[in-house]
C-alpha cells in the first residue's frame, strides 16, 4: 500500500507542472507548442485525479480522469492540431492590453492575492488538509490565468485554448473543494458550450483574429445589425 504522504508529495510536485504550463500559454507565440502544452496539463489534471483517486478511493475520481484524457488530452487538441495545420498559421504574435511580462506580473500577484485570502478563509485546518487548501489556491489561480490568456491575446485559437485552460481550473479546484457529482455535472455543461464555439469557429475562420472574424460573421449572413435586418 503506498503511503498517503507519499501520494500528497507527488501531487504537489504537479501542482508545479500546472503553473509552468500555465505560464507557458500565457507567454508562448508557437500555435501548435500551445496545443501541446494544453494537452501536457490536462493530462497532469489526469494523474492528480488518479492519486487522489488512490488516498480517497472514491470511483468517482477514475470517472473524471477518463472523461478528461478523453476528451482533453485526446479529442480536443487532436482537433485544433488538425485544423491548424491546415490552415498552416504556425505563430500568434499579437497581444492586446497586456503584454507577455506583464500578463505573468500580474497573474503572480493575483495568484499572491488567492493565496493570501484563503489562508484568512481556511485558518486552522488540520496539516492533513493542507494539500486541498494549494488544490484550491491553484485552481482558482488556473482560472485566473486562462482569462490572462482571453484577455491578453488576439488570435481567437489562442484565446479557445485560454478557455479550456480556464476550465482545467475549475476541475482542479473542484477536485479538491466541491462535491464531485456537482463537478461532472458542470464540466458536461462547459464541455457543450466549448464545443459550439469550436464548431462555430472553424466554420468560420479558425486564423482569424476577432475583428477578421466579425467580418466574416457578416459575410456568411450569422451577424447581422437591426438596421441592415430592416
Amino acid at each position: 500500500m503506498i503511503e498517503s504522504a507519499f501520494l500528497a508529495g507527488l501531487i504537489k510536485v504537479l501542482f508545479v507542472g500546472i503553473i509552468i504550463t500555465a505560464a507557458y500559454l500565457i507567454t508562448a507565440r508557437n500555435l501548435m507548442s500551445l496545443v501541446s502544452v494544453y494537452s501536457l496539463q490536462s493530462f497532469t489534471l489526469v494523474i492528480i485525479a488518479l492519486l487522489l483517486y488512490l488516498i480517497e478511493g472514491s470511483p468517482v475520481l477514475l470517472a473524471i480522469a477518463a472523461i478528461t484524457f478523453a476528451s482533453k488530452v485526446l479529442i480536443i487538441p487532436y482537433f485544433i492540431a488538425t485544423i491548424q495545420e491546415k490552415i498552416r498559421i504556425k505563430r500568434d504574435i499579437q497581444f492586446h492590453f497586456l503584454s507577455p511580462t506583464s500578463s505573468l506580473l500580474l497573474s503572480m500577484g493575483l495568484m499572491l492575492l488567492v493565496y493570501i485570502a484563503l489562508s484568512q478563509v481556511m485558518e486552522g485546518i488540520a496539516e492533513r488538509e493542507n494539500l486541498f487548501f494549494f488544490g484550491s489556491v491553484l485552481g482558482i489561480s488556473l482560472m485566473l490565468m486562462g482569462m490572462m490568456v482571453t484577455f491578453s491575446r488576439k488570435r481567437a485559437l489562442t484565446k479557445v485554448l485560454g478557455f479550456l485552460s480556464m476550465e482545467n481550473g475549475v476541475l482542479l479546484f473542484g477536485l479538491f473543494v466541491t462535491e464531485l457529482p456537482f463537478i461532472i455535472e458542470f464540466l458536461i455543461v462547459i464541455d457543450l458550450i466549448i464545443l459550439v464555439l469550436l464548431t462555430t469557429i472553424l466554420t468560420v475562420g479558425l486564423d482569424s483574429t476577432l475583428e477578421d472574424y466579425h467580418k466574416r460573421l457578416h459575410r456568411f449572413h450569422l451577424w447581422e445589425d437591426t438596421e441592415e435586418v430592416a
